[in-house]
């Protein structure tokens, strides 16, 4: 959950193809990483403010950059919009995500994460007017959320041993799943900037302001002293602006206009595989065999709705 869904141009422009790998190399392993970056930032700093610093400074250096490189001015529809997604994509989303990794391990909310295809799926087919999903996305569906029943177990969820799991933390990553799918369907027919650099860094302060709005509700700035600014918190902290928010959405964004959507969509599948491996080899966080059987199956369910999106699309 790095960044709002950005407008494909319909035909993919000529790239040199080094540049095209580093690119993707970028988005799968930025934006894999960023879990591990927000475990270690909320380690000491509130989890609301700390994320409404990291999207107010980089949606304020994206709004001002696009506004220097001839961008018009939003207008007060397009703000009413990308308020709207804010909240959904980051402050719901992303914000589910950063509070529940106070209580869950990073690779344990990256897989969660990884289920958001299949929300938008469940979304876009319950909407009105939907999509009906076919028979191979129906079969994806049931696949993924078997996965992640595999993943938690219910035993975990009520307790007991090493291996439990807050059940607290998993049900804000799913309200934040599917809070980041209604953004995304949203934002298919919000009215929004041409400028998608313009229309992200709108929706990155939005959320910024929102965020940090409600961790002064929370009382999150109440007792936080000058110890809690860390060398690793402020290290993760400037990562996920700069590497997460900033570099990552920019390969993002230029992948969309000289690649296609559905191999840009891969990371949605290659980020969760990244995310456990960090965890696992630098956090020291436990892959139980459950856990890596639970990750092959959704991840396989990514892969299938992706497929099949892809083939209504061409076929």
């Amino acid at each position: 959950m790095s960044a709002a869904p950005a407008p494909a141009a319909a035909v993919p422009d000529a790239a040199p193809r080094g540049l095209v790998v580093a690119a993707f190399i970028c988005i799968y392993t930025v934006w894999g990483s960023t879990y591990l970056a927000i475990r270690y930032a909320v380690e000491t700093l509130p989890p609301f403010l700390m994320a409404g610093a990291r999207f107010l400074f980089a949606g304020g250096l994206m709004l001002g950059w696009a506004r220097l490189r001839g961008a018009p001015a939003p207008t007060r529809r397009e703000w009413k919009s990308t308020i709207i997604i804010g909240a959904l994509l980051l402050l719901g989303g992303n914000g589910g995500v950063v509070w529940a990794e106070t209580r869950v391990t990073s690779s344990l909310a990256a897989l969660l994460v990884a289920t958001v295809p299949l929300w938008m799926a469940l979304g876009d087919w319950l909407r009105p007017r939907g999509v009906r999903p076919t028979a191979r996305t129906a079969l994806g569906l049931a696949l993924g959320f078997g996965g992640v029943v595999v993943l938690i177990g219910p035993r975990n969820l009520v307790g007991g041993g090493s291996d439990a799991v807050s059940l607290a933390g998993v049900i804000a990553i799913m309200v934040g799943c599917m809070a980041w799918s209604a953004g995304s369907l949203y934002a298919r027919s919000a009215d929004l900037p041409r400028s998608p650099v313009l229309a992200t860094g709108m929706e990155m302060l939005a959320g910024g302001v929102l965020m940090t709005l409600l961790g002064l509700l929370r009382s999150e700035h109440v007792g936080l002293t000058a110890a809690a600014f860390t060398p690793r918190a402020l290290a993760a902290l400037g990562y996920l602006v700069v590497a997460g928010s900033l570099l990552g959405f920019t390969s993002y964004v230029w992948l969309l206009r000289v690649s296609t959507p559905a191999r840009v969509g891969t990371y949605a599948y290659v980020n969760p595989v990244i995310a456990v491996l960090l965890g696992t080899l630098i956090a020291g966080e436990k892959l139980n065999p459950r856990a890596a059987l639970a990750a092959v199956i959704i991840v396989s369910a990514v892969v299938v709705i992706v497929s099949a999106k892809k083939e209504v699309k061409t076929g």
